[in-house]
This record gives structure tokens, C-alpha cells and sequence, in this order.
């Protein structure tokens, strides 16, 4: 059993953009589908899509993007762990390199970045850091 699915999912990017692959696969779930939401939104990867294996299992087939042969995703960081939550408020929402990469957030308004947190006023569950 996985204790921590969401942070396999950054380190399966982070291993396929090391090796230049085209695309990696995932088990599926609603959070890893939400924080590629994001991803994708903010332009980190090219696209991504749910594939039914059968047996009532799926999995997220993510296609990584590249710019002049480079990987748009420099570094991937897990931030809030099961072993230790950190939470922010709208305030306190951390900024990557200045604001060029982002912060994922878990709201009650549903998974933002840090920058669409702002924008609503709400603050929650630092997932992770992109730059």
C-alpha cells in the first residue's frame, strides 16, 4: 500500500523529465487528476488523460512538455506530506522564485494555485512547489 499517492505521482514526473520520456503514466484519483488540472492550466504539461484498465482501475497518461529540448518543470517539491500538513492562509500562501513558479493548493473552493488562491481570498493545504 502507497502512504503517500500524490507525492509518487511528483516523483514519476520528476523521474520522466530526467530521462526526456514523451509521457508517463499514474494511477488515477480525483486529487492527482485536480493537481494536473492545475499543472495544466499554468502551462507545466502539455495535457493529460484518464485510461480504464478494467477491473474498476484507471490510469492519468500525462504528456510532459519541453521547450528547445528542456523541461518546462525545472523543480517539483512536495511540500504538505501525511506525516506533516502545512497549511497557509491567504496571507502566509508561500511564492516560488519570486513568482515565477507556483504553489498548488488544496482550498475549499477545490485545488488552485497560489496566485488563483489569492485572487479568491483563500488559503488551505500547501501541496506542492513548481518552478
Amino acid at each position: 500500500m502507497m502512504t503517500d499517492p500524490l507525492g509518487d505521482m511528483l516523483t514519476r514526473i520528476r523521474n520522466g523529465l530526467a530521462a526526456r520520456k514523451e509521457s508517463i503514466t499514474a494511477p488515477a484519483s480525483k486529487q492527482r487528476e485536480r493537481v494536473l488540472d492545475v499543472l495544466k492550466r499554468e502551462g507545466y504539461i502539455l495535457d493529460y488523460e484518464r485510461v480504464d484498465i478494467g477491473n474498476n482501475k484507471a490510469l492519468l497518461k500525462i504528456t510532459l512538455k519541453y521547450h528547445e529540448g528542456e523541461p518546462v518543470i525545472r523543480h517539483i517539491e512536495r511540500v504538505s506530506r501525511p506525516g506533516r500538513r502545512i497549511y497557509a492562509g491567504v496571507k502566509e500562501l508561500p511564492r516560488v522564485a519570486n513568482g515565477l513558479g507556483i504553489s498548488i493548493v488544496s482550498t475549499p473552493k477545490g485545488v488552485l494555485s497560489d496566485a488563483e488562491a489569492r485572487a479568491q481570498n483563500v488559503g488551505g493545504e500547501v501541496i506542492c512547489k513548481v518552478f
